[in-house]
């Protein structure tokens, strides 16, 4: 029986370059992982201590009283409401939508497809801005309307041309053998395409899910008035600038600034309750995400 050759570095200078390798990956970590968990431990530390400096990767006085701060805001359950239904119903909307007129455009047969990719291309250069943006929600008749967080996000043209790499890059064989089977453009759409592009989906459904979760500007734009639309990330910003007021006033009297959170703890907490979701959410698409970048990117 043949000896199994060793899998480890035979010569010198490998040995020594993996081990650079690893002690450079070492650090890279410990660089990435040390804001957020520092950023975790003074989210649960003690407001007045954590004044006196010193937190690193563990709470020294451990509490929830920044968290239970966070809570006392009643419009903080509406608003984790609206974003979650905006994120669910805005992520499925645009990939629906950036999917199929991606498909289209990939169509060889397809005779406006230079043209409207052009069209479209052009919007990645020029901008109306934010005034005639306000303008077109107004005409529009979406202002105070919760379809306004859903409606002027539901087609990307970045998202477009990205799934329509990838498409390109799928055999055309498959497409006509799907339309000698007696198939039309919208089965072939739906149980031909979009199979296969999972992991192109996964990637801009992520894209998506992202944006519509971190997003706020647009409720203080459009809903600012209406407690009923407004969202967890807009409630967050406000939760932090009437903390730091607050504080600021109080901050004179010694006794009351004791029973009080300060807004360096507040904002702390505010970054580990909108961060948390996203990271339990980015391990199930990360296999998704990297093949989508690869092979979308990737055309022979």
């Amino acid at each position: 029986m043949a000896k199994k050759r060793n899998s480890l570095p035979t010569s010198t200078s490998d040995r020594i370059f993996d081990t650079c390798n690893i002690i450079f990956m070492i650090i890279v970590v410990v660089v990435m992982l040390y804001p957020f968990l520092n950023v975790l431990a003074i989210s649960f530390n003690q407001s007045q201590d954590t004044v006196k400096g010193g937190i690193t990767i563990w709470p020294r006085a451990f509490t929830l009283d920044n968290y239970k701060k966070i809570l006392e805001y009643d419009t903080l359950l509406i608003g984790l409401k609206n974003s979650v239904l905006r994120t669910v119903l805005g992520t499925a909307l645009g990939v629906f939508c950036d999917s199929m007129i991606a498909y289209t455009l990939s169509r060889k047969d397809y005779r406006a497809r230079k043209f409207i990719s052009t069209f479209l291309a052009m919007t990645l250069y020029f901008s109306g801005g934010l005034v005639p943006g306000y303008m077109l929600i107004r005409d529009l008749h979406l202002m105070n309307t919760f379809l306004v967080y859903i409606i002027p996000g539901m087609v990307s043209v970045f998202n477009i041309f990205i799934i329509r790499s990838f498409i390109d890059g799928l055999p055309i064989s498959l497409q006509e053998s799907a339309k000698l089977d007696g198939a039309n453009d919208f089965v072939i759409y739906w149980r031909v395409i979009l199979p296969l592009c999972k992991p192109v989906l996964a990637t801009i459904a992520l894209f998506i899910a992202v944006g519509q979760w971190n997003s706020w500007f647009d409720t203080y734009l459009y809903n600012s008035m209406n407690p009923n639309l407004t969202t967890l990330q807009f409630e967050l910003v406000k939760i932090m600038q009437n903390t730091n007021s607050t504080t600021n006033v109080n901050a004179q009297t010694a006794e009351k600034l004791a029973n009080m959170v300060t807004p360096e703890s507040i904002k702390m907490a505010v970054t580990i309750f909108v961060t948390v979701p996203v990271l339990l959410i980015y391990p199930f698409l990360q296999k998704y995400f990297m093949q989508g970048m690869i092979l979308g990117a990737v055309k022979d």
